[in-house]
């Protein structure tokens, strides 16, 4: 197809983002891409020069310093904390911003933590002056909050969203950007040289994704959230710390330093002895050691079988 992706699903996005958010943005703003991953990839190539920083919280999902560290730009860290439900405040931002300041990394709802980041923070986060970069792949999968988009409040930013989570369509390597103007032919330029386009089934299928009504999907969150409310209220049982519930995504960022403060060693501890799958805390950066995150993205009867797991086999564990 064309390199930025087929018009019919670039009309879709811009009416999406218009009915859900209200605000205006056009076709030629959007570049359809295999995945979020590929679209955080050319934006930052679209953006960063060697040694150029950008600035991102810890913990924050994994690829996001690995991409920045690939191009040669550096990650700069500000430290969120369990205590206020991992919130990314403005005022800790802003003392990392230097003259090297190229973006801020926003992801809300959040992997691994599943915050989802206020208007009012979002909106203070938006005027700092750095061009933000939104990844806005878990909207949608909110329970009792509501998730805004960074182009309610300004358009210096890029905003990556896609189909796998929301939509379901894992697999079908289909994301987009929604860029300013300027950047557009240089991401396409990337896309070109290294996708050469989006695959077209998986376009048509988004189409149809944004386009139709789909009752289903809403029963799916309120699923999502019925294995929520369970876990967090089992892995309280057993005794991690979840002192603030996350509200979106679906994940659960828990305290694990009551068992363990090496994140890595308990998640393989965990798995050779219950066969349950969890991610160490490590992998999200240095301010998540000592946590555990865990996904709902599973049946509640598995959900039910891995917490029974896990009770009988902490019960002996020794740190």
């Amino acid at each position: 197809t064309h390199s930025i992706g087929i018009k019919p699903l670039r009309d879709a996005v811009v009416n999406h983002y218009k009915k859900k958010y209200g605000v205006d943005i056009s076709s030629d703003q959007v570049i359809v891409t295999m995945g979020t991953s590929p679209a955080l990839l050319m934006t930052l190539c679209a953006i960063i020069n060697p040694e150029d920083e950008v600035i991102l919280s810890d913990p924050t999902y994994a690829c996001y310093p690995n991409f920045i560290t690939y191009i040669d730009g550096k990650p700069i860290s500000v430290p969120v904390y369990e205590e206020d439900g991992f919130i990314f405040h403005p005022e800790n931002i802003k003392k990392k911003i230097s003259g090297k300041t190229k973006a801020i990394i926003i992801n809300s709802p959040s992997n691994p933590t599943g915050c989802v980041l206020p208007k009012e923070i979002i909106g203070e986060i938006a005027e700092l002056g750095p061009c933000i970069i939104s990844d806005e792949i878990y909207h949608g999968l909110v329970y009792g909050e509501k998730e805004h988009s960074i182009l309610e409040f300004t358009d210096n930013a890029f905003v990556l969203n896609g189909f796998s989570k929301y939509y379901a369509m894992t697999g079908w390597r289909l994301g987009y950007i929604i860029s300013p103007k300027q950047f557009v032919r240089p991401i396409q330029k990337s896309q070109q040289n290294l996708f050469i386009s989006p695959n077209s089934i998986s376009q048509w299928a988004g189409v149809t994704a944004l386009n139709q009504e789909h009752p289903e999907i809403a029963k799916s969150v309120e699923t999502y959230n019925e294995r929520r409310i369970f876990l967090i209220s089992r892995l309280r049982e057993i005794g991690f710390r979840i002192p603030h519930e996350p509200r979106g995504a679906f994940y659960i960022l828990a305290d694990a330093k009551k068992f363990s403060n090496d994140s890595y060693k308990f998640a393989f501890d965990i798995l050779e002895n219950t066969h349950v799958a969890v991610t160490p805390g490590i992998d999200f950066g240095n301010n998540a050691e000592g946590f555990i995150r865990f996904s709902y993205a599973n049946s509640l009867e598995n959900i039910v079988k891995a917490c029974d797991r896990l009770e009988s086999f902490l019960k002996d564990y020794s740190r």
